[in-house]
């Protein structure tokens, strides 16, 4: 008695393998009448067709997430985030420079260029630079920042007098 199709039909109905598919050899005849999806539901409910377990070992669970080369974030957004830290630190000082009349706009735009391309690693590795050039960065931004404290000073002084 062959009963692929019957077979076939099971392991459809029931999700697997046709090879997983077992007959009882005692109850044929029901199986060979059996004609509809539901007709086999119900064998599998009386357990005259049953399914066999899985042969051999179990595979390793892969990750669900893929870890390839192009995957990695993490360290490329840290360096992004130490880049963003150095530029705008430098760029703030560049600009204090310039504004204390220490470079002039074409020295800017070349210093500009040299910061974006992260030539310089910090603050004082920037002012190392300068001075090699031959400019002297130190007096000139006390200089300024003295400058800054007082006027911050008056300032306030002529709140506080308005206020009174």
């Amino acid at each position: 008695m062959e009963l692929n199709k019957k077979k076939m039909l099971a392991a459809r109905v029931l999700g697997v393998g046709k090879n997983r598919i077992f007959f009882n050899q005692a109850n044929l005849a029901e199986i060979k009448e059996a004609i509809t999806r539901q007709d086999i539901k119900t064998l599998y409910q009386e357990k005259i067709i049953a399914i066999k377990p899985v042969k051999g070992r179990k595979k390793v669970r892969r990750r669900k997430t893929k870890r390839g080369a192009g995957k990695i974030k993490m360290k490329i957004k840290n360096r992004k985030k130490e880049y963003v830290k150095i530029t705008r630190k430098l760029r703030k000082y560049l600009i204090e420079l310039k504004n204390a009349w220490v470079v002039d706009k074409e020295l800017y735009r070349r210093l500009r260029k040299k910061i974006k391309m992260k030539e310089f690693k910090s603050k004082s590795n920037f002012r190392d630079y300068l001075n090699s050039i031959g400019i002297k960065t130190d007096k000139f931004v006390k200089q300024i920042y003295q400058a800054e404290k007082e006027f911050e000073k008056k300032t306030k002084e002529k709140i506080n007098k308005k206020l009174k």
